[in-house]
């Protein structure tokens, strides 16, 4: 059933806010995927924080114009499914990714990656997954910026530590 114009301008204008919103796009084919396959994508996205829509291509075009995914309406052919990354850059790259490996899934084929305003191959969609989520980089830079004090405190002890073992050692031979 075809799509009224308010119903048009409605899904262009939802799509276009949440592109706004958005760190990174997947835009992936879906021909020959099942139902039930595409069920399992929406609810593993859901869980991921991404948002996931099949849309027409003439669709997503307009919604994409003005955001840093413009650089992916040329890439809009076929049957596509997006995905947008609404927490963390990685997200829709770590979901799509991660569907693609499952046994049966092969059939999702991921055609345009977008981050930062530039688009990417398809190659490049496990580069963006492998990104650290932001916990993991807060802790990454927690312990870069730790590091130097714990070398700092054991320089400091370290004279102190070899002073008590020659101490014990010189008991130890005493003794014996």
């Amino acid at each position: 059933m075809a799509l009224k114009l308010d119903d048009k301008k409605a899904v262009v204008a939802e799509v276009s806010e949440v592109a706004a919103k958005a760190y990174s796009a997947v835009a992936a084919e879906y021909s020959g995927l099942t139902v039930e396959q595409l069920t399992n994508l929406r609810k593993n996205a859901r869980k991921s924080g991404v948002y996931l829509r099949v849309i027409k291509n003439t669709l997503a075009r307009r919604a994409v114009e003005g955001t840093e995914f413009e650089c992916m309406r040329e890439g809009l052919v076929g049957p596509l499914i997006i995905a947008f990354s609404m927490e963390d850059p990685g997200a829709a790259a770590r979901v799509v990714s991660e569907f693609t490996k499952e046994k049966g899934n092969e059939k999702l084929v991921v055609k345009l990656v977008a981050f930062g305003g530039r688009l990417y191959g398809a190659g490049d969609l496990d580069r963006l997954a492998s990104m650290p989520t932001r916990d993991q980089a807060i802790s990454m830079l927690m312990g870069t910026m730790k590091a130097p004090i714990e070398k700092f405190v054991r320089t400091l002890v370290a004279p102190h530590t070899k002073m008590v073992r020659t101490i014990a050692a010189i008991k130890d031979a005493k003794a014996a």
